[in-house]
């Protein structure tokens, strides 16, 4: 026998509002699957805690159907990045999505101070310049504030930031096999900036 619409409705329950996300910060999420049960979870009204992990993220500013394709992305590939647009509760973000089954983190999307990095470095503009690509216009520009590194530099700096040795190593392996001598007279003996 079939069931009119109208019952069939019914039976779904109530429905959730999902107002849009009008306010907050943008953010970059890193989702994982924390286990292997994240489709057998459910909540307290019995739905699949996925569900609840997408309605997370609209409350971000993604889409519905966007939402549920990364939660389908992490549920499949194991992890997912999103870049969401308004995040008015980073910790309450991050709480439900763990309470669902994922393990969630946001990017570091802080500004970069590269005159501050360099110094950390003890290296100079040229050093800096020298050993990691960049012109030194571009890092003297940057350092000012007469312009803006573009997203690509930006994440080589963030990277440069969290790990300078491994990324000069991987910038320039023959240099970081070179001696320390030759490293010297190159003009790679770390000098405080200036």
């Amino acid at each position: 026998m079939r069931s009119s619409l109208k019952a069939r409705f019914e039976r779904l329950g109530p429905i959730r509002d999902m107002p849009p996300a009008s306010s907050g910060s943008p953010a970059a999420v890193v989702l994982r699957r924390l286990d292997d049960r994240v489709d057998d979870r459910v909540d307290d009204r019995g739905a699949p805690a996925r569900v609840d992990a997408a309605i997370a993220l609209v409350g971000g500013g993604l889409s519905l159907l966007r939402a549920k394709r990364v939660i389908e992305e992490v549920i499949t590939q194991g992890r997912a990045v999103v870049a969401l647009p308004h995040v008015d509760d980073p910790a309450g973000l991050l709480g439900v999505l763990r309470s669902t089954g994922f393990a969630a983190a946001m990017l570091d999307t802080a500004p970069i101070d590269i005159r501050q990095l360099r110094r950390r470095l003890g290296v100079t503009r040229a050093q800096f310049a020298a050993r990691y690509g960049f012109e030194i216009e571009a890092l003297r520009n940057w350092e000012i504030g007469k312009r803006q590194p573009d997203t690509a530099a930006t994440s080589y700096l963030r990277a440069i930031s969290h790990d300078p040795e491994s990324v000069e190593r991987a910038f320039a392996p023959i240099m970081a096999e070179a001696s320390p001598v030759a490293m010297g007279s190159m003009g790679f003996d770390r000098k405080p900036a200036g």
